[in-house]
């Protein structure tokens, strides 16, 4: 039970990687929120819905103040919300790139420039920010996803500086997975999923169990020294 009596907040927390991350947190002892504008897809002892858009810096704001006031913390966010508009910029319009812009990068910061300042005044706490191989590699007709999952590192180094000053325990950690099995990818054709495992020096994609056993390593103590950092979990692929 490695994260006894934690309460987790998870963004895109109704299907997919949130959902793998909200069940595997609430197994292992915490409480929590899964915050996402779809409805829940999945029914799991441990694991509160809530909508929300993270786009709506008000929601987000009223989302913070409901899990203080009913649990009385915060002691982990995991910013996993996001979306994809691909296109080769050439044929990219406004309307793709803010799209992307206001929900991956936007989106994390608005959740966490209000769980922050709690987490520096409880004195202690995990954020954890999915950010994507894509990021780190680029990946043609995805400049901006790539844009924003870049920037997502870079906050990340930002925010493990800014909220341990004063001494606070708080820790600011990224991952970037590598192409997970989860609903984005459906809509994928089945040669180009082909061609991403045989990218990955251990042959194959990963499941979202697998990302999510990553993240509850960085929520939990046993990552205690560990902030500012961006765990690559891709199989050692490479675009």
């Amino acid at each position: 039970m490695k994260l006894q009596d934690k309460v987790a907040v998870i963004t895109g927390g109704a299907r997919g990687l949130g959902q793998a991350m909200a069940e595997l947190f609430a197994a292992e002892g915490a409480k929590v929120v899964a915050a996402d504008m779809g409805d829940m897809g999945y029914s799991c002892e441990g694991v509160e819905g809530y909508a929300l858009n993270v786009t709506d810096v008000e929601g987000c704001q009223a989302l913070v103040n409901y899990v203080v006031e009913k649990y009385g913390k915060i002691d982990i966010l995991v910013n996993n919300a996001g979306i994809t508009r691909d296109a080769l910029t050439r044929k990219m319009t406004d309307d793709m790139w803010n799209l992307v812009i206001d929900v991956n990068l936007k989106g994390v910061f608005n959740l966490t420039r209000f769980v922050g300042p709690v987490m520096q005044e409880q004195g202690q706490g995990s954020i954890i920010n999915i950010s994507s191989v894509v990021g780190e590699f680029g990946n043609i007709g995805q400049a901006n996803y790539a844009a924003t999952k870049a920037g997502v590192i870079g906050m990340t180094k930002s925010w493990a500086k800014e909220f341990a000053m004063k001494g606070a325990q708080v820790r600011v950690n990224a991952i970037s997975p590598g192409y997970t099995m989860t609903d984005i990818l459906k809509t994928v054709p089945q040669e180009l999923l082909d061609k991403f495992a045989k990218q990955t020096m251990l042959g194959r994609l990963a499941q979202p169990e697998e990302i999510a056993k990553a993240a509850l390593f960085l929520a939990s103590d046993d990552a205690s020294y560990i902030t500012g950092h961006n765990l690559s979990v891709n199989g050692g692929m490479r675009l």
